[in-house]
């Protein structure tokens, strides 16, 4: 898995796995890389104490993982949009506040950054 500063984690490899063993049936086989993988995003969405010791353990963290990067995804893509057109509109009090609902409610570091950049952005607006 590679990360850079510049463009964050590659996540292509979790949803793989997430794709063939939650959405497909497929059996999680609990290799090395598999457990590593699986640790490492695990810190990347903020899950601590990720255990991968067993199938089940690691079933569940496949799955918390999968889970918080789908929807803090989706609740960012969401809240971008609106506030892109309350900021077109001129209206940064509401664009604003978009980026705060965000805030209020994800866990995952990289979504909490763009949130908080898009803020920032804003700081010096009406």
């Amino acid at each position: 898995m590679t990360t850079t500063e510049d463009d964050g984690p590659d996540w292509d490899p979790i949803r793989a796995l997430a794709q063939q063993v939650l959405r497909q049936g497929g059996p999680l086989v609990l290799t090395d890389d598999v457990r590593g993988l699986l640790r490492r995003t695990a810190r990347e969405v903020a899950l601590d104490a990720a255990d991968v010791s067993t199938e089940a353990s690691a079933l569940a963290v496949l799955s918390e993982c999968s889970r918080r990067i789908t929807e803090g995804s989706n609740r960012l893509g969401d809240a971008l949009h609106r506030m892109y057109r309350l900021r077109e509109k001129g209206d940064y009090d509401s664009a604003r506040q978009e980026m705060r609902e965000v805030l209020s409610v994800e866990v995952v570091p990289l979504y909490r950054e763009i949130a908080q950049g898009q803020l920032a952005a804003m700081a010096n607006k009406p």
